[in-house]
């Protein structure tokens, strides 16, 4: 379908804009044109600059407005890889022409996808032409010499910009957009615009209907009491689903970068009402948002008052010598961090534990149809009989995407900024985390929200994604200079943390590890790393997907898969372990279940009433006050 006539004059205006914007766009870099092969011909979409491979040229610059401070000299190309993308791009120009080889190049992308564009001549020439170009542009980023933090930088500014240029994101060009509001007479723009103003307001992207979730109602569901509280964190214990529990508590530590219920957002895929519903006495830290009274928290505070706090209350309400704990994320982190202070304060303390107890033939990890044995204890048990760590860095060698973000000057500039005291906004850091993947997380929802005048579907993932948290100053800083800088939990007793000097090998209590294969922020490979740096019993898990959705994986859905090693074997590198490990369908949580349960002890009565008598009463009802505080 052809535009409404009435939109034809906007729409080639628009046209007129973007190209301009691709050909002229910050032109600061002279001797980019110099190495530039010439003699290119007119490149559609550019305007018919004189010199197409200029534009090209200027909008590569133009992708990356601050290279020149961040790499510190000028970008320099591979010469054959430069000829070779002229080439390629010559042939693929040369098929604009032949209408069936345009709408085979749009039918590759969704964005471009629906058979309105390829029916309009100008939407589908403004479409092909920028991916021909943005194949150009990243081909070039690909071609840049230099180290690979500068190319990793360079290829993530070129994804940026080419994200945000694309025709689709332009309500003239959008012919998806522009027949909706020929067909609603307008309504859609009207709701268009009045769905923008909303999210100004509120200060994010809508990418759901937030007005469907309402947290304590129908996400962060399971029943439970607050039965602990300081100016960290409050502690949630749930309501047992069975008559018998195990002896030994199960205390989960979520990152304090997001609210907790990531780990229960609804009954059939909430972890924390699996661990309940699996017999365990479950308990969860509900990190408090910080607002301007906490904005001189560090790294120290929240180890100590907040971790360790938890651990130790959790012992005292259950009056056990033992509790298993886990972490996820920056909680499995924190939770490492503090389960090193714990061992070192242990060894000083009551001496060493022994060491786990080895069965004749039986490998590092427990076989998939065992059940682990939990480790002979000294005198004075460690407090902690098992840790689960799920998509945590310990070895910050391999950040993935997120090393582009990191350097001396980030750091410390951060340092000075609010090192002393503040607060980094919530916002800040998931508009971050949202552009990592930009077609999928912002423009996507901007084309929806904005242009369509489209409610987004409820989904309770992406609910919880926005309902975003601040971080302490002090805290953030020290963990990018000490963490992600320098890589310093690594180092034994390179980092002293409340006090102690830590060494993460000292930590010998049996773990299970998780890492998801497509993981962008915590890479597999970085998760798998943590196996060369603990001390004890360990079992290796990968699931397949994301960060989140290879985490939240119920059995009941029966979904992806898993992947497991029973030789006890940890290869220097991920990649060897999956050379000799198996593939299982759907969820690791049982296999995790069956690992957990197998340090849980003996079971016995589930307790009728929250807390403990009069020394832990329940607060108020699950989720709390904390978990509802917004950024």
């Amino acid at each position: 379908m052809n535009f409404d006539p009435s939109w034809g004059q906007t729409a080639h205006s628009v046209q007129q804009f973007w190209q301009e914007q691709w050909s002229k766009s910050l032109q600061s870099l002279p001797q980019w044109s110099g190495i530039a092969p010439g003699a290119l011909g007119s490149m559609p979409g550019l305007g018919g600059a004189p010199n197409p491979w200029a534009g090209i040229m200027d909008a590569m610059q133009s992708a990356m407005p601050q290279l020149a401070g961040q790499v510190g000299s000028p970008v320099q190309f591979d010469a054959n890889k430069l000829q070779t993308l002229q080439q390629d791009y010559l042939e693929a120009v040369k098929s604009l022409g032949d209408s069936q080889s345009v709408q085979a190049l749009l039918s590759k992308d969704r964005r471009f996808a629906a058979p309105q564009w390829t029916a309009n001549p100008m939407a589908a020439a403004a479409a092909a032409n920028y991916l021909l170009g943005s194949r150009m542009l990243m081909g070039m980023a690909e071609a840049a010499q230099g180290d690979e933090k500068t190319k990793s930088r360079l290829r993530f500014a070129v994804e940026q910009w080419i994200a945000a240029m694309a025709p689709s994101n332009f309500l003239a060009l959008n012919v998806d957009a522009l027949n909706k509001v020929v067909e609603t007479k307008g309504e859609s723009l009207a709701q268009g615009i009045a769905n923008l103003l909303a999210d100004m307001r509120q200060g994010h992207v809508s990418m759901t209907d937030e007005s469907l979730f309402t947290v304590g109602k129908n996400v962060a569901t399971t029943e439970g009491a607050v039965v602990f509280e300081n100016e960290l964190f409050q502690l949630i214990e749930y309501k047992p689903l069975t008559a018998k529990v195990y002896e030994k508590p199960f205390l989960m530590v979520p990152p304090c970068i997001n609210k907790y219920y990531i780990l229960d957002l609804q009954p059939d895929n909430s972890l924390i009402r699996y661990a309940v519903s699996q017999g365990h006495r479950t308990f969860v830290v509900s990190w408090r948002n910080p607002d301007e009274s906490q904005a001189h928290q560090t790294w120290d505070n929240y180890i100590e008052n907040g971790v360790l706090k938890a651990v130790s209350t959790v012992q005292d309400i259950c009056e056990a010598p033992q509790i298993n704990v886990l972490g996820f994320c920056v909680g499995g982190t924190m939770l490492s961090a503090a389960m090193a202070v714990l061992a070192a304060r242990h060894a000083r303390e009551h001496g060493e534990s022994k060491p786990t107890t080895k069965q004749p033939g039986r490998s590092r990890t427990a076989a998939k149809t065992s059940t682990a044995k939990a480790s002979t204890a000294a005198a004075m048990p460690f407090p902690v009989a098992s840790m689960t760590l799920l998509t945590t860095l310990l070895d910050f060698g391999d950040t993935g995407i997120l090393d582009i973000f990191i350097d001396e000057n980030v750091v410390r500039f951060r340092e000075m900024q609010m090192g002393q005291g503040g607060l980094m906004k919530g916002q800040d850091m998931a508009s971050t985390f949202s552009f990592l993947r930009p077609n999928d997380l912002v423009w996507n929802y901007v084309v929806g929200n904005y242009l369509k005048g489209e409610t987004p579907p409820p989904f309770d993932l992406l609910y919880w994604n926005s309902d975003s948290t601040n971080l302490p100053g002090p805290f953030y800083a020290w963990y990018l200079r000490n963490l992600y800088l320098e890589n310093n939990l690594i180092k034994p007793a390179a980092l002293t943390v409340c006090g102690e000097a830590i060494d993460m090998s000292q930590v010998k209590m049996p773990v299970y590890l998780y890492g998801s294969r497509e993981d962008h922020i915590v890479p597999v490979s970085a998760a798998y790393a943590s196996t060369q740096v603990l001390g004890g019993d360990l079992r290796f898990a990968m699931g397949a997907s994301g960060h989140i959705a290879g985490v939240i994986n119920p059995p009941v859905k029966n979904k992806r898969s898993h992947w497991l090693r029973e030789d006890g074997e940890f290869p220097a590198s991920q990649q060897e372990w999956l050379a000799g490990a198996t593939e299982y369908p759907g969820s690791w949580w049982t296999d995790w279940s069956e690992w957990l349960a197998g340090h849980a002890g003996k079971q016995q009565a589930a307790p009728k009433t929250y807390g403990r008598a009069k020394a832990y009463e329940a607060i108020e009802a699950a989720p709390g006050r904390y978990v509802l505080a917004k950024a």
